[in-house]
């Protein structure tokens, strides 16, 4: 029960954050077509900023963790890979409708690091190494979102390069911070909190943005296509036991386990609607899913925790 209550407050809270974006949008403060400009903040400049933060903020790494977030790394790309693979199976006669590929990417794609990092920071308030697993996770959906996503969205397989798994912002900002993560180097004070700061703007500004959205869309088309929320609900409430089915059984210490099947758990990500954006395709589709998944995540959540609490106490 500990897990569902904290849970449920910090999804809570992170909802009251995109307050401010509804209300702006509404009272014509900012127009809609402004808010990519704040997605570009979002993606290109504090993303990478929690990146660093995140990789920094763990005090020591010792060949015991460093071996976790590796194998954590390819278990958590495996997941996504058999979600996207088993909802192409699926999907594939409609993919004529941008509508089905927008769908196929967004049952595996989780907000891991806008609301996973401040969630399992409240979940596991005495353990910094948490972070650096949502840095990980993130690391992998960014290399299939550049890569088999793209490709999924647009049906052109030119985005299939080893290179685009490299050149992107999450991986770049991986790359600055590998004398953090492989020596004792850690930032100096003055510099570190800089993008502790631009880090943690992550989820407020990702929330800001939602609300944004959530101001432009129509209610008939984001709550009465029932297709939405088959998605919303393969992605948070089925997809989780994909993660925890790979990990569950392996010599991982026990919030290692928990973190996957948590991160698997959070709602569609907004790089879904980020990619169909840059990309010129599905963007009212996307939209609607990482609204939808985003709103009932207050309840699915902190369910799911509940459900993690049982079957860890079961075993």
């Amino acid at each position: 029960m500990e897990f569902f209550i904290t849970t449920l407050i910090a999804v809570a809270t992170m909802l009251v954050y995109a307050v401010p974006g509804f209300i702006s949008v509404k009272a014509k403060l900012i127009k809609p077509e402004s808010i990519s400009s704040f997605a570009v903040i979002l993606m290109y400049v504090c993303s990478p900023c929690l990146t660093v933060y995140s990789v920094n903020a763990v005090p020591e790494y010792t060949k015991e963790l460093i071996i976790q977030i590796i194998g954590f790394f390819f278990i958590s790309m495996a997941a996504q890979a058999i979600m996207l693979g088993l909802a192409f199976l699926i999907l594939r006669k409609k993919y004529d409708d941008v509508k089905y590929r927008v769908y196929n990417v967004a049952t595996s794609f989780g907000n891991c690091a806008f609301m996973g990092v401040p969630l399992l920071q409240a979940i596991f308030p005495d353990n910094p190494n948490v972070t650096i697993l949502s840095v990980s996770y993130l690391l992998g959906m960014n290399i299939f979102g550049w890569t088999i996503a793209s490709a999924m969205i647009t049906r052109d397989k030119k985005y299939i390069k080893p290179w685009k798994a490299i050149v992107n912002p999450a991986a770049i900002a991986m790359i600055i911070c590998l004398p953090l993560f492989f020596t004792t180097w850690r930032l100096p004070e003055k510099v570190a909190d800089i993008f502790t700061l631009m880090g943690k703007m992550s989820t407020p500004m990702c929330m800001l943005i939602m609300g944004m959205r959530l101001a432009t869309v129509k209610p008939k088309s984001l709550f009465c296509t029932p297709s939405q929320y088959v998605i919303v609900f393969v992605k948070q409430m089925i997809f989780p036991f994909i993660g925890m089915l790979l990990i569950w059984f392996l010599p991982f210490e026990q919030y290692v386990k928990y973190s996957m099947f948590i991160l698997c758990a959070a709602p569609v990500a907004s790089v879904v609607l980020n990619f169909a954006e840059m990309l010129g395709e599905g963007q009212e589709n996307a939209a609607n899913l990482v609204l939808l998944g985003t709103v009932f995540s207050v309840a699915t959540l902190p369910v799911m925790t509940l459900i993690l609490q049982a079957i860890g106490g079961a075993a």
